[in-house]
């Protein structure tokens, strides 16, 4: 039987072609997307489509967008084998990692792809990236079951988890990279894929789909020369339930009292303080270093090694379920779909 394969297309680069007026690129329809990648007939599955209408730049996603996308799946999930969701590069790892939250035990593969260039220019990674992308959310594993059974990266040469990965180039082709976590498979000739960095769901029943996200969280950088007024300013932001604090090297912040006090009447207000490291490699140790020690201390939650968009999206999928400031805690020191990994 004919793999069954729908393909989501959101917008992005991978569909767009150059406006004579501006030379600036645009968002275009899907027709003109398959019409320049005729080698797709060649893999003899059947694929169905579904179109943002209009395609969006990702500049312009939302959660109200992810919300579209996990509706597409969940509607459809049975009927196909697998879902190819064409996006731009920009909030990429954003939405994969929003939507390795709300689709709870996924049991079949999500693979987000787009490409650096337009599909319809001569040199292009969007035809490699696309039959890739389509070819991984067919594959099977020995016993038939679906190979990939999460929502992953697909970008260039290598398949990442969709939580872990990050866009590292505007420039280049492998665009993502996962620090943190090895590559789900490895392209070449082939397709290599690591089965002991792929998840399995041990839970029955089906798709458990989760829409409700709120987007109640802030970004909160350190930086040397952030001043009491400044900070105090960003954390009195109306509405805020959760900061992704990126602190510095293992999860350090300034140890003035000033700060250390800010940070701690913001959690007395019930506002939930994640520690994040700036660092794209390695994680937050709340406990190696004194200034880290003292942000534990005061009720700060640590991160381990989460990226910034999992940290993001994760804050808002749980206070969209509904959970006050302490179940939020507690879920964020656990992993829930190996959006971290525990020291």
């Amino acid at each position: 039987m004919k793999p069954r394969i729908l393909i989501i297309y959101t917008g992005g680069t991978i569909g767009m072609i150059e406006d004579p007026a501006t030379r600036t690129l645009r968002p275009f329809d899907f027709s003109h997307l398959m019409d320049n990648v005729p080698k797709v007939k060649m893999l003899n599955y059947h694929i169905d489509n579904i179109q943002f209408d209009p395609p969006i730049d990702s500049s312009d996603m939302s959660p109200k967008h992810w919300q579209d996308i996990a509706h597409s799946i969940a509607e459809n999930y049975d009927d196909y084998d697998g879902f190819v969701v064409l996006h731009g590069t920009d909030t990429m790892a954003y939405t994969a990692s929003a939507l390795s939250f709300m689709l709870d035990n996924l049991q079949k593969p999500v693979i987000i792809t787009g490409s650096q260039l337009p599909i319809g220019e001569v040199r292009t990674d969007g035809e490699e990236n696309l039959i890739t992308a389509l070819q991984i959310a067919a594959a099977v594993d020995s016993d038939g079951s679906p190979m990939v059974q999460e929502v992953a990266i697909l970008f260039e040469d290598y398949l990442w988890r969709g939580n872990r990965a990050t866009k590292r180039s505007a420039d280049n082709f492998n665009a993502f990279k996962s620090n943190n976590y090895h590559e789900l498979a490895k392209v070449g000739l082939g397709i290599n894929f690591y089965h002991e960095s792929l998840m399995r769901h041990q839970c029955a029943g089906g798709l458990n789909p989760q829409y409700n996200l709120d987007p109640s969280v802030l970004i909160v950088d350190l930086y040397p020369g952030l001043s009491c007024e400044m900070l105090s300013h960003l954390l009195s932001t109306p509405g805020v339930k959760g900061i992704v604090l990126r602190t510095y090297g293992a999860g350090n912040s300034p140890t003035t009292e000033w700060f250390i006090d800010q940070i701690r009447r913001t959690i007395e207000r019930d506002i939930v303080v994640l520690n994040v490291t700036q660092c794209v490699n390695g994680g937050v140790h709340a406990n190696r270093y004194v200034s880290g020690d003292i942000l534990s201390a005061i009720g700060v939650i640590s991160g381990f090694d989460i990226t910034l968009e999992a940290a993001v999206t994760k804050m808002m999928f749980l206070f969209g379920l509904g959970l006050d400031a302490n179940q939020v805690k507690y879920y964020l020191e656990r992993p829930l779909a190996g959006e971290m990994t525990i020291s």
